[in-house]
């Protein structure tokens, strides 16, 4: 496949995701489940918006970052590629770790009543003692920075070889996905470490012991860089397939939400729900790549804009949401006031000190992961 065409449609997406983890961390402070600030009032109904977005907002990054690799070494040697995925990654995760995290750590010992005392004085003192969450040191939103990072240094080696020869495994999945349902055998590993991995490692995000996690997205990255490597198969089959993965997606949602409300756990049960819940990742991720092919292939001033913007966007965003959340928790406002606060304060925030301050500071660019302008405009890769 020609490594020199971009897929704008890609971009999009990487675009749109991002945005809406904005939509989801501020819903994360209304919803029952433990997040670093919550709302004075909890909102029951909103985590059923919440699981569906949940469920394949990330996974669909690691596939969009397992494509971008594939058009990052059309480019670089395997040395090379190693090299910059480490200041891309390895970099703004260290500066995010010093610097953007600690004020969201420093927020949540305040809201629980650990921690009495400025700023200054939690980040001269206790700030970096120990290991979050019984100490304060903590990657928080960034684990998917040193998650990225290894997964690229792990297959940079296999996807050298694959990227450079024409390989017996991309014909075989050429001939797979061509078939009626070909694209959904690549369900059956998903529901391998979903139904035998997930019950014994809880998500944790802290890398060395988070193993169902790490599999699972692996798995996912490393199927965007084989996809995309079909060339134009994938994306035909991606339009054959689109109403039946819409259709599919539906039904796996609804299906586990039945399970949700009117059934006890058991083995049945959990072997059911986990073949649900990786269909229903797999169905929304070809749809959502289906449909963006169809209308969104196309590039434009906000795109280049807004793709550049993406990193440190995400970078920022939820130390703002953390701050903002904290001074309106206690407030008697309802949730349309505090929502909205919360999204144009995270949104507008994030946006002043990206354009205001880092992309007018050069020394700055790599702090966040940015490259020169002349380089991105050259550079295929649409990782993160």
């Amino acid at each position: 496949m020609d490594s020199s065409i971009r897929r704008y449609d890609l971009d999009w997406l990487r675009v749109i995701v991002f945005g809406l983890l904005i939509f989801y961390h501020v819903g994360m402070f209304f919803v029952p489940w433990g997040w670093h600030v919550k709302n004075n009032i909890i909102y029951d109904w909103l985590r059923w918006p919440m699981l569906f977005l949940n469920q394949w907002r990330l996974p669909i990054l690691f596939v969009i970052s397992g494509m971008g690799t594939f058009y990052a070494l059309g480019k670089r040697g395997m040395g090379t590629f190693m090299w910059e995925r480490f200041l891309r990654l390895g970099i703004p995760l260290v500066v995010g770790m010093l610097l953007i995290v600690p004020p969201q750590v420093y927020v949540e010992r305040l809201a629980e009543g650990q921690f009495t005392g400025s700023y200054w004085a939690f980040f001269s003192t206790v700030a970096f003692d120990g290991v979050y969450p019984e100490g304060n040191l903590s990657w928080h939103h960034l684990w998917f920075l040193p998650y990225l990072l290894v997964f690229s240094w792990v297959l940079a080696p296999l996807f050298v070889y694959l990227r450079n020869h024409s390989t017996k495994l991309v014909e075989w999945l050429k001939n797979i996905i061509q078939k009626s349902w070909g694209i959904y055998l690549f369900v059956i590993p998903l529901y391998l470490v979903e139904s035998l991995v997930e019950p014994f490692f809880p998500i944790t995000h802290a890398l060395v012991d988070d193993w169902f996690n790490f599999i699972f997205s692996i798995i996912l990255f490393f199927y965007g860089f084989v996809l995309v490597a079909t060339g134009d198969i994938f994306w035909n089959t991606l339009g054959r397939m689109k109403k039946k993965a819409l259709l599919l997606g539906i039904v796996g949602f609804a299906g586990q939400a039945i399970i949700w409300l009117f059934f006890e756990d058991g083995y049945v049960i959990h072997f059911t729900e986990a073949l649900l819940k990786v269909v229903n990742i797999w169905s929304w991720i070809l749809v959502l790549f289906a449909y963006a092919a169809q209308y969104l292939n196309k590039p434009s001033t906000g795109l280049a804009y807004a793709n550049r913007a993406v990193y440190p966007f995400y970078i920022l965003h939820q130390t703002i949401t953390v701050c903002i959340g904290y001074l309106v928790m206690d407030l008697d406002w309802g949730l349309a006031p505090k929502a909205l606060i919360l999204v144009v304060g995270t949104f507008g925030l994030s946006w002043l000190i990206y354009d205001l301050i880092i992309l007018r500071i050069p020394v700055l660019h790599p702090l966040f992961g940015l490259k020169k302008r002349k380089h991105a405009k050259k550079d295929y890769s649409l990782t993160i």
